[in-house]
């Protein structure tokens, strides 16, 4: 009951201000006003459904009795590089100290023009328990890296990770247990933040935690995770063959790849011991180019899959369906309404004098985000520090994400070419 105080007050409280404000309910300012009002309680309802059942879901498994692993299928770990010179080898390092004793590691270098090429043979070969493969292809890019991976596997589960990660030891022996109910087609692993060294990475960090973590949690007690991330991604061989394996028309296949199998009503969960580090940009113009991909990719698949998300060719469960929506709400209803908003009370308090308005907006949001911080920081064991950097996580961080978000939207809308966009990496996959 302690736990829905916060959010009583602020529905209590921005009902107070919407009631003093009654003068300004006119034309569009009063519109406006309803809109944010309404807009603010599925808010408070987002934030505390996944609160909820991230909670649900983390008791659940660590109260599961069958979570420690018995069986030891083979898995395939295909990891598909291009220019991951400063990167590959340590990939490469952290799966070969994988302790799950039965495993392939295929390395599929997409054309890489840096040494990526020269760094990876030298890890081929047979080691205890596993092998190493390295296969070229001219540049083609990341889903046809994926499936030429698959072409050349015979686990009977492929794990697939990005080559700017490395994986925690008992990764797999965590996430292979969830395959033991049949529909499971997929589990996504807790993906963080390596290079934790300036006020950027720490605010993607806590993003990392908060923003998508809590998301997987809260999906995973459904079993309708929307997007296996790439830095871990576990897929049963057969699941991913009925679906054709990856797709190389978005930018996002790994939320493509995701998407069809909820659709053909897989199951996809989230095992939060499935640790995966990777590098996050250390700049903003890096930060820019990565989340404007991911911008776009995110919106080609729901164009993609509009008719499974609308219903009109739905094959999979209505849980799946809503998963989607969700999806949709975070790519482009909050980002479109959350700028709005700093528009909005930005004109509000300068043409009548209300900055309130505009302060209340942020501070409303800023609590929602630290209470939601201190539930990740509980859950994940992560330094308590993170709550602080809510503040400047509300204050621009996400802002200027979501910024991001419409720009890649309105770009997709008028369909503007669009190349991958590269993120220059630093070479920082050594845990200190």
């Amino acid at each position: 009951m302690l736990a829905l105080i916060p959010f009583v007050w602020l529905i209590l409280a921005m009902l107070n201000i919407y009631i003093l404000n009654f003068s300004f309910r006119k034309g569009f300012i009063g519109l406006s006003f309803v809109l944010l009002f309404i807009f603010l309680c599925i808010l408070i309802m987002r934030y505390f459904g996944l609160i909820y059942f991230s909670y649900l879901n983390y008791t659940f498994h660590a109260s599961d009795p069958h979570k420690e692993n018995k069986e030891f299928p083979l898995v395939s770990i295909l990891l598909p590089a291009y220019n991951e010179g400063k990167n590959i080898e340590e990939s490469i390092k952290s799966l070969l100290s994988l302790d799950y004793p039965k495993k392939e590691i295929i390395v599929v270098n997409d054309g890489s023009l840096d040494d990526t090429m020269e760094k990876a043979k030298k890890y081929e070969g047979l080691y205890p328990n596993s092998r190493v493969k390295v296969i070229f292809q001219e540049n083609q890019g990341k889903a046809k890296a994926l499936n030429n991976g698959l072409k050349n596997s015979t686990g009977e589960f492929i794990l697939c990770i990005d080559g700017d990660s490395i994986v925690e030891k008992n990764a797999i022996n965590k996430a292979i247990t969830h395959f033991r109910e049949e529909k499971v087609g997929a589990v996504a692993g807790n993906v963080k933040i390596i290079n934790i060294n300036n006020t950027l990475t720490r605010l993607q960090s806590l993003e990392y935690i908060e923003g998508l973590n809590m998301v997987k949690q809260s999906q995973g007690f459904f079993k309708v995770v929307n997007i296996v991330p790439g830095p871990f991604g576990l897929f049963r061989r057969t699941a991913m063959e009925s679906v054709g394996g990856y797709d190389n028309d978005t930018f996002a296949e790994d939320c493509d790849i995701t998407i069809k199998l909820l659709d053909a009503d897989w199951k996809i969960v989230y095992e939060p011991e499935a640790i995966s580090w990777t590098e996050a940009p250390e700049n903003m113009r890096n930060l820019f180019v990565q989340r404007y991909r991911w911008g776009r990719g995110i919106l080609q698949v729901l164009k993609k899959h509009k008719r499974s998300f609308l219903g009109i060719k739905r094959r999979g469960s209505r849980l799946n369906v809503a998963t989607i929506w969700y999806m949709f709400f975070e790519a482009i209803i909050w980002p479109i309404m959350n700028v709005f908003a700093q528009v909005f009370f930005l004109y509000v308090a300068l043409t009548s004098g209300m900055l309130s308005s505009l302060l209340f907006w942020w501070i409303q949001l800023t609590l929602l985000d630290m209470t939601a911080a201190l539930h990740c920081v509980l859950i994940e064991k992560e330094r308590l520090s993170y709550v602080l950097y809510s503040i400047p996580y509300r204050l621009y961080f996400i802002l200027t994400i979501d910024v991001v978000k419409l720009l890649a939207t309105l770009e997709e809308v008028l369909g503007a070419k669009m190349a991958w966009g590269r993120v220059e990496r630093k070479g920082r996959l050594t845990k200190t």
